[in-house]
């Protein structure tokens, strides 16, 4: 059966199929979204539970335990940490990649419903939970500044206006405020003032809680009309809490003013940002699940304008760190290289063709192998995004070859002298069986991709699945409308060219050494050997690494100064910070924050930084932008800074640095010095740069010891104490002060002692059970030492993360080499584990499945060509080239200085497919032959040189595709270069050695074969033996 037959007779038929094509896949291509990467949505539920007061210790221990526990028993649950800090506890909740997020939370609600009888009682508030993406950096940041508006005023107008109508943008799924300045008012209470009035701290809360109270006192009628009753009595500022009266004595009202002092503050005094070194509100827009970041930032901008106007012109609003922008740059470059590497593949065909006609025909399978993969695309639900348009890109140079091998055999019967419609079909028909067996096998390759697992599989999954559809599409293109159209062509002898007597030349000269070559079997069998050992050896010892580092010109730096740093210093501090990277040429923008929730950490000594870069032919490249970062950093004294790049590729987690491990035991004082430990080694090791833990054990702490014997004379109890302390210390709120669009908190706490003093406990009093205020000296002395910060935990065992960023020219491989050296040279004890997380966990489960990965793709191509050709020792032939791919893939890299990552693994998939093409149009000719009764030697001769023209064509237009990947010219061309550079180093030199080696080896399996058969007639006539 020959299916061209039907559109060589009726072309018509055929150009209007393809005409459909092309239209649908341009319609797709509107219609596709743009995303950075394929969607992979991390099912991560963090938990959130506070208990005003508690100590980290108390918190692990009577809080986030009881809420593990009852975790642990989650389906599909990966992985579980918690950090406990004063008061808080938030625990991290990792499921498998394939759980619903919808169904894991469905089950931590559940659970927390069982674990809540086993938290203490003096929870008021339930544990709450929220869907989280910890890979999931905000889309773009706006940041509201103003020269005449206060910070309070641009909070509200922040919460009130801008942050509701964003979220309601589209794509939007939370608006993050960062250095909230909602307004407050603080209550600052003197306990002197308080002894010397005889009054209690409880009582005074009692009297502002009433005071601000907010009950309806009904309506007012007399037969004929209602009206509301209203009785306006809560203070709305500092001015009129002043005048509250707390008490009589002597006959006269004692106002809180007496006692306290009392102003119009700040929710969080603790926290703020800056733009620029410019104090500013910052609103970081996330996108929500299945979202596109250009979507979503095409939603705020064209929000932006109206707010803008609805707010004032007194507030400027920027957008800083858009990262749509370097998609979109990304998309737009991967596009520009698609179309370059098109025009590339059209030229050689050009070259190799001689005719308009057939450059046209063969060049034809790019638009419409392209245009219908966008098709399918959409039908699919995927995007348009790095990993897909690098498959595309790739299809390039792959889907002309069936084409190129289609008019190759119409070219073959034309110059025998037949007509263009018969020479369409009598090459149809010859090369029908080619084509089917090198796309088959080339998408039998990608097929272990396909049901690749974990965050890897994820990713690749629509790599390997458009490459699949190009492929399928060309197939169909060649097989129908190439040889129709080749039909269409004009008739006569083929026009002798320059081109094709240069060809002529180079084929002789090939047909004189293939002689050479099949003279000498066993120098080409050595060579073939060489190869093999070869790519063993440098398999081995070639560095590895899972992603490419992107320049996205984005940067984040993380701060840190001491425990006991107060909130101006450490201001003081990062303003240093904000302003050395202001400095530096490199640098457009800055955006810093303390506390809230841009901290990464607790407490006011931890903070962060936004930096967008310049473009990046306005810098040096990114490594040496991090170097001379690092460096002006480091001059910074009383502050550490750890510059990460942002990544779009990452494994899952957020950490301080890209890369973190987990040093995990029953003790947390073992767990901490060997932590420290492997910290300090790993600081002393040039490898590593930006070396931290997580563990802050040295933090300034009082301990409070009770006497609880006294206490309970005096008639004082636990929670009579706690409450007075967390009143004067917390700060608490105690009321709200309610607006028509916002509610406000009043705060109140005890005013701070001077500096350098420390709090006078006698000052301090409580009210006893016989109506006394009894100093708290009475029964308790303090204790001031270190303690926590916070304690974390992995499971139920405390758990110390390290983290750190590797130095210029190291990979993650070697990384994690070295860490596993550091940690024998250690002696860790067994009661201490050490555990990777994040993109370092993703890297060792996929660096122990790159081989089987491989060694999948080639079982599978080899089943699929022993059942096309229906021997057990052609596909070995066939897959002969294989090594060659590899090693120049492998030595292609290494010369670039590049280490084998996934895409480069990807690249050596795509080899395998694309290599074995060439063997298998020498060894369909060759079989054919030897069907005919030649001789094997005359058949795989004929043959080779028959098909070298193709095999030339077609290798040269996979060579020059991969070129321009290979440069890496435009935005982002990190995770390009290395699958560009490995295709183009391993097609260079499979394909001179399988011009070579494919002849040889078919003939020594060839007369393998014969041996064998001869063997079998011999036994099988060699007489019985008797019984």
């Amino acid at each position: 059966m020959n299916l061209a037959a039907p559109f060589v007779r009726r072309p018509v038929a055929a150009i209007l199929l393809g005409l459909a094509l092309l239209c649908a896949g341009l319609a797709s291509y509107r219609l596709l979204p743009v995303a950075a990467l394929p969607r992979v949505e991390f099912p991560v539920i963090l938990v959130s539970a506070q208990l005003p007061g508690a100590s980290p210790e108390t918190m692990a221990g009577a809080v986030a335990t009881p809420l593990i526990r009852e975790f642990a028993a989650l389906p599909s649950l990966q992985a579980m940490s918690a950090t406990n800090t004063t008061g808080t506890s938030v625990i991290t909740l990792e499921f498998a990649l394939h759980r619903d997020i919808e169904g894991a939370a469905a089950d931590v609600q559940a659970a927390l419903a069982r674990a809540q009888r086993h938290l203490p009682t003096e929870m008021l508030t339930a544990p709450s939970y929220r869907k989280f993406n910890p890979a999931d950096a905000p889309v773009l940041l706006v940041a509201l500044t103003s020269r005449a508006l206060p910070l309070p005023r641009l909070d509200a107008l922040a919460r009130t206006l801008l942050a509701p109508a964003l979220s309601a943008g589209q794509g939007v799924g939370q608006v993050v405020l960062h250095g909230g300045q909602k307004r407050a008012v603080r209550i600052r209470i003197d306990p002197q003032a308080l002894v010397a009035r005889d009054l209690g701290p409880d009582a005074v809360e009692q009297a502002i809680r009433a005071a601000n109270a907010q009950t309806a006192v009904g309506t007012l009628t007399d037969g004929q009309r209602r009206a509301a009753l209203r009785a306006p009595t809560q203070f709305e500022d500092a001015a009129g809490f002043r005048e509250l009266i707390v008490a009589s004595r002597g006959g006269r009202p004692l106002r809180l003013g007496e006692i306290a002092s009392i102003v119009d503050s700040v929710e969080d005094d603790q926290a703020g940002s800056w733009l620029d070194g410019e104090p500013a509100l910052v609103l970081a827009v996330h996108r929500e699940p299945g979202s596109s970041a250009v979507a979503v930032s095409d939603a705020v901008r064209r929000m932006l304008p109206r707010l803008g106007a609805e707010i004032g012109g007194d507030v400027a609003l920027t957008i800083v760190n858009d990262h749509s922008g370097a998609i979109r740059e990304g998309v737009g470059d991967v596009l520009a290289t698609l179309l370059a590497t098109s025009l590339l593949v059209v030229t050689v065909i050009h070259l190799f063709g001689g005719g308009l006609g057939t450059t046209l025909i063969a060049g034809l399978a790019v638009p419409l192998s392209v245009a219908g993969t966008f098709a399918a695309m959409l039908l699919l639900g995927f995007s348009l995004n790095a990993i897909t348009l690098l498959a595309l890109t790739l299809s390039v140079g792959l889907v002309v070859d069936d084409a190129i091998v289609m008019l190759e055999g119409y070219q073959h019967h034309r110059e025998a002298g037949l007509g263009p419609v018969e020479a369409a079909l009598r090459g149809a028909r010859e090369m029908a069986f080619t084509i089917v067996s090198v796309t088959v096998s080339l998408i039998a390759a990608f097929i272990p991709v396909l049901f690749m697992g974990g965050l890897v599989g994820r990713i690749f999954h629509e790599f390997a699945v458009t490459v699949c559809v190009a492929l399928a599409i060309s197939a169909l293109v060649s097989l129908t409308l190439t040889p129709a159209l080749a039909g269409l062509l004009p008739g006569g002898p083929a026009r002798e060219t320059r081109s094709r007597r240069a060809f002529a030349r180079v084929l002789a000269l090939y047909g004189r050494s293939l002689d050479w070559s099949l003279r000498h079997r066993g120098v080409v069998v050595l060579l073939f050997l060489a190869t093999l050992a070869g790519t063993a050896a440098l398999g081995r010892a070639i560095p590895r690494g899972l992603f490419p580092q992107e320049d996205l010109s984005l940067v984040t730096v993380s701060t840190e100064a001491r425990a006991d740093i107060s909130f101006p210093a450490m201001a003081a501090l990062q303003a240093r910070v904000d302003a050395t990277l202001r400095a530096s040429p490199h640098v457009a923008h800055v955006v810093s924050s303390i506390g809230g929730p841009g901290a990464n950490g607790a407490g006011p000594n931890q903070g962060r930084v936004f930096v967008e870069l310049r473009p990046r032919a306005e810098r040096a490249g990114l490594d040496t932008v991090l170097a001379d970062l690092r460096r002006s950093l480091d001059a910074v004294p009383g502050i550490a800074s750890l510059v990460t790049p942002y990544q779009n590729l990452r494994g899952g987690r957020q950490g301080r640095s890209q890369y973190q491990f987990a040093v995990q035991g029953a003790d947390l004082e073992e767990i901490g010095r060997w932590s420290a430990r492997l910290a300090e080694a790993m600081g002393r090791d040039p490898a590593f740069v930006g070396v931290t833990t997580d563990l802050r054990d040295a933090v300034p702490q009082v301990t409070l010891r009770v006497d609880r014997d006294r206490a309970r004379l005096l008639g004082i109890g636990s929670d009579q104490l706690r409450s007075v302390l967390n009143l004067g210390f917390g700060p608490r709120q105690v009321a709200t002060i309610q607006t028509g669009s916002d509610i406000h908190p009043v705060l109140v706490e005890f005013a701070k002692p001077p500096a350098g003093q420390s709090v006078d406990l006698d000052g301090i009093r409580l009210r006893a059970s016989g109506g006394a205020l009894v100093p708290l000296s009475a029964f308790a002395t303090a204790e001031p030492g270190l303690g926590l910060q916070a304690l974390n935990q992995i499971g139920l065992f405390p758990g110390v993360t390290v983290s750190f960023d590797l130095a210029r020219g190291v990979s993650l491989g070697e990384a994690v080499r070295r860490i596993e050296a550091l940690r024998g040279q250690a002696g860790l004890p067994g009661s201490v584990t050490v555990t990777f997380l994040g993109s370092a966990r993703t890297f060792q489960e996929s660096a122990g499945s790159q081989g089987l990965l491989v060694l999948a793709a080639l079982l599978a191509v080899y089943v699929i060509l022993g059942i096309l050709y229906g021997s057990l020792s052609h596909p070995l032939t066939i897959l002969a080239g294989l090594p060659a791919a590899a090693l120049g893939a492998l030595l292609a890299l290494a010369w670039a200085g590049l280490s084998l990552d996934l895409t480069g693994v990807i690249g050596i998939l795509l080899l395998i497919g694309v290599v074995k093409k060439n063997a298998i149009m020498v060894i369909d000719a060759a079989l054919g032959r030897l069907q005919a009764g030649a001789k094997p030697a005359e058949a795989i001769r004929e043959a080779s040189l028959r098909r070298f023209r193709p095999i030339v064509m077609t290798s040269l237009v996979a060579i020059v595709g991969a070129v321009p990947l290979a440069v890496g010219f435009g935005a982002s061309p990190e995770t390009r270069q290395p699958l560009g550079i490995a295709v183009l180093g391993g097609l260079v030199l499979s394909q001179v050695l399988t011009l070579y080696v494919t002849p040889v080896l078919f003939l020594c399996v060839q007369g393998v074969s014969e041996r064998a058969a001869r063997l079998v007639r011999r036994t099988a006539h060699l007489p019985r033996p008797s019984r």
